[in-house]
This record gives structure tokens, sequence and C-alpha cells, in this order.
């Protein structure tokens, strides 16, 4: 027998509970046999509704349900994403970044104007800033706040994917990503996103890119708290080849 260690997060918390969970299976056992384990422990269709859809990491990587598992593995089960050297931010309110390129989780404002303009190259032609803030409403229900998690070693790492492939894909100079994690209040920043380019079509479309893809792979999620009630954001569906069983079930309550 070997035992792994399963995180949770965003919605999938409420049900397998907060922090690690230890779970023992057979040599050998895979990712498929670690969440068929999970969908029978409870009595009922809830759970295995509830891990319809989700992707699963092993180890900070994003795995298949055929992935052997190993003793001592980290396994994140990681419900659709609704944001966005590995550092973690720490609750002292100082940020995670990445300086390879310019990534960042923090727990701190975002202080946009000084990081755009410390963007800026004498080579640029253009720099297109997407300024991601808290509204005031979602869906006709006034929003009193933000809270934001993610699985932070797995967030650097696929934000440092999506800046690498922007410049390859795009041949912009550079972009910068940082997002906020904790609590967030109306008009507060929750992600930046600034690209420099020669020319101000790949900057847009870049821009567009990264915070579409951003929203669909990175793994942060977000707890929306209204006058009336809170629940977690329904997040995108992984794309095809990294959800681990069919999207059908919703996350939101």
């Amino acid at each position: 027998m070997m035992k792994v260690r399963v995180l949770s997060f965003g919605v999938l918390k409420d049900w397998l509970g907060g922090g690690a969970a230890i779970v023992e299976l057979a040599e050998g056992a895979t990712v498929g046999t670690l969440l068929e384990r999970l969908s029978t422990g409870k009595a009922g269709p809830w759970p295995r509704q509830r891990l319809r859809g989700i992707a699963v990491s092993v180890n900070s990587e994003f795995a298949t349900p055929a992935h052997v598992l190993c003793e001592g593995d980290e396994v994140g089960l990681l419900p659709p994403v609704s944001g966005g050297s590995s550092a973690s931010a720490s609750d002292s309110g100082q940020t995670a970044v990445d300086r390879a390129v310019t990534i960042a989780l923090t727990r701190a404002p975002i202080e946009a104007e000084g990081l755009v303009s410390a963007a800026k190259r004498g080579e640029d032609g253009a720099v297109v800033v997407f300024d991601g803030i808290v509204r005031n409403n979602s869906r006709g229900r006034q929003t009193l706040y933000l809270d934001y998690e993610a699985y932070e070693e797995l967030a650097v790492k696929q934000m440092r994917q999506l800046v690498e492939q922007a410049i390859e894909r795009f041949g912009i100079r550079d972009a910068l990503i940082v997002h906020r994690l904790g609590r967030l209040h109306v008009g507060e920043t929750s992600v930046l996103i600034v690209v420099a380019a020669a020319h101000r079509g790949p900057a847009f479309e870049a821009s567009r890119w990264l915070i579409d893809t951003l929203k669909k792979t990175v793994p942060i999620w977000k707890k929306e708290t209204f006058v009336d009630g809170a629940v977690w954001a329904a997040g995108e569906a992984f794309p095809a080849g990294m959800a681990v069983t069919p999207p059908e079930a919703s996350h939101e309550e």
C-alpha cells in the first residue's frame, strides 16, 4: 500500500473539507483509481457529480487518469477555474514573483500605474493594459467582496508558460501578469496584464488571448459574497485534454 496527499480547492473544499487529506491506495494505483475511490467514499451521487469536469495535478503538473501514482505524491483536485523558481504569496502581503518573466501572485493591492510604467522600453511602440477590477454586482446580485485562492505553485508555472507562449505566438517583446489573492473589495484590481510590443496589433491580440486563456487554465478560484449569500463562481470548463471527466455539472449553487 502507499499514501498520497490530496489537496482540494474552490468549491471542492466544501465537500472534501479544507486542508490536505491522506488517501491510502494500492501500489500501481492511477489518478483514475483515486477519483473512483473519492467518488464512492460517501453515500449518494453528489461526490461523483462534483468530480465531473475537474482537472487533476500530480506534484504541480497536470495529469491524466492513466497517470500512475507513487508514494508521497501530492495530488491537486482542481475545479474549473474562475480567476487566474516557484515562490509563494505569503500572508505578510508580500508578492510572489518569478523574475524569468514578470509574473506574480500577491495579497497586497496591485499598483497598476507603477507596473505599467516599469514595463515600457524604448523599442516598444505599444503597451496594452488589461486591468480587471471587482464590480459591485454579478448576475443581478449586489457584491460585497470577493475572495480569491490559488494552487500557487501550479498557478505560477501556468502564468509563466502563458507569457512564453504569447511571446512566441504573437511576436510581442514581453508581458506582465499580476493576480491578487485573498479578499478584494469593489473597485480593487484583481488581475493586471501588461503587454509590450513594437506594434499595437500584436499587443492587443496577445492581451485578449492572455486573459481569456488565464481564466480557463490557471488554477485560481473566486468566491463571491453578496448581500444575500455567497457562492463559488462557476468556472469555465478546462480545455480538451486537461479535464479528466466530462464537464457536465455546474460548480455554482
